[in-house]
């Protein structure tokens, strides 16, 4: 590539939100040239599914948009174009077929990332996308060019509309490692710092609970919290100790919660149901039984099938003269309280939250502060739990970017 050149489209990151806007401007006749820092594409898309290709969820909307929150409305918007229906069917068009699991998401048939990413690039190589990748993205030189760095030297490209979907903060290994913020920042967009969303939290366990326990899974537990309001939650799922802490899809669901009230309050108060199949009054009854020769632990063991991991908060919380009595006992399973420090950094957490404000685009998802800029993906504020919701917004938020770019470029002529 000559150290300068020209293009009608330059989508800078090619995770999801990219690789849809480039598709759908293609679509629209638009010479599309993507640029990637890695020396491939697609590099958390593959990481996420190595576990089994999460592409969407069946939840029905309006439901599905709620899974936003404070973003639902917006989100839902971008969903009117690209749902999850519609994933599914872009799915069966590069021959792969999805199937729904017993939780509700949606999955590859083989539940492999690798085949679709292969198919889609592919596929989009073959109708006319020019990929450039060890490019990474320096900002804009004076006269408007975009700037990369390259194994070769810095390189210039003088775009008439641009797409940028460089993801958010988290794994940045893979790529997207949030260094954009500062260069939009100075051309005044307006930018919510980013912070970790579907991570873990600290507690502090005694060294006993955290150099015994740590990866050992709590299952099935459920959670209790208050809301702002003062209202009462409860959710049920499987969560896991770590060293410092607990983590796992029963936490990550509660991220946004429990990192807003960490940031309001200092800490984030939750209880555990150590045994939701039972109730109190059953416990408190089985717990009273004499225990005879038997040690405290097999007395659990064997009249509230509390054993293991489970046992040990259970010390963690209680003191001996305390674990005695069968009232505090069953109460204390059915109702744990977990005092939440922090979060853990974002680096570690599966996605993040915070970004390029909404309120600083047009409903094309075009920067007010820069025409011709686009923007889509997790480098956008909003955040949604694991279940496929993360990847469908950032499917249609590149769709509705790709289309955005494609109208701009249109009304310029």
């Amino acid at each position: 590539m000559p150290a300068s050149s020209t293009s009608s489209l330059v989508i800078i990151g090619g995770g999801p939100a990219g690789l849809m806007a480039a598709e759908t401007a293609r679509a629209q006749g638009v010479d599309v040239d993507l640029y990637e820092a890695k020396g491939s594409v697609g590099r958390k898309f593959l990481i996420a599914g190595k576990g089994g290709m999460n592409l969407t969820h069946s939840e029905p909307r309006p439901a599905f948009d709620q899974r936003y929150a404070e973003r639902a409305a917006e989100v839902g918007a971008w969903l009117d174009g690209f749902d999850a229906d519609a994933l599914r069917a872009w799915a069966r068009g590069l021959g792969v077929e999805t199937f729904v699991g017993s939780s509700g998401r949606v999955f590859p048939s083989d539940l492999k990332a690798a085949p679709l990413l292969r198919g889609w690039v592919h596929r989009l190589r073959e109708n006319g996308v020019r990929f450039h990748v060890h490019h990474r993205w320096l900002g804009w030189r004076e006269d408007g060019a975009l700037r990369f760095a390259t194994p070769e030297g810095e390189r210039f490209v003088h775009a008439s509309a641009v797409v940028l979907a460089l993801g958010g903060g988290s794994w940045p290994q893979l790529g997207s490692d949030g260094t954009w913020q500062a260069r939009l920042i100075e051309r005044g967009v307006q930018v919510a710092p980013l912070k970790p969303s579907n991570c873990g939290f600290d507690i502090g366990w005694s060294a006993h609970l955290s150099s015994r326990y740590a990866g050992a899974p709590l299952k099935p537990v459920a959670a209790s919290w208050h809301d702002a309001e003062g209202g009462m939650h409860t959710r049920q799922g499987e969560c896991v100790i770590t060293e410092t802490g607990i983590e796992g899809s029963l936490i990550y669901a509660l991220s946004a919660h429990l990192r807003q009230t960490i940031a309001a309050c200092g800490s984030a108060l939750l209880h555990l149901d150590l045994a939701p199949d039972r109730t109190l009054e059953r416990l408190r009854n089985d717990l009273a039984k004499p225990r005879g020769s038997r040690s405290f632990s097999e007395h659990l063991r064997r009249q509230a099938g509390i054993s293991g991991v489970k046992a040990a908060l259970l010390h963690e919380v209680l003191d001996s003269s305390r674990r005695g009595d069968a009232d505090t006992l069953a109460g204390t399973i059915k109702h744990l309280p977990l005092i939440l420090k922090q979060a853990r950094p974002l680096v570690e957490a599966i996605s993040s939250a915070g970004g390029v404000r909404l309120e600083a685009m047009d409903d094309s998802l075009m920067l007010t502060s820069l025409p011709g800029v686009f923007c889509a993906g997790e480098m956008l504020d909003w955040e949604a739990p694991t279940g496929g919701y993360l990847l469908t917004a950032c499917f249609a938020s590149g769709y509705r970017a790709g289309l955005g770019a494609a109208a701009w470029l249109e009304k310029l002529g």
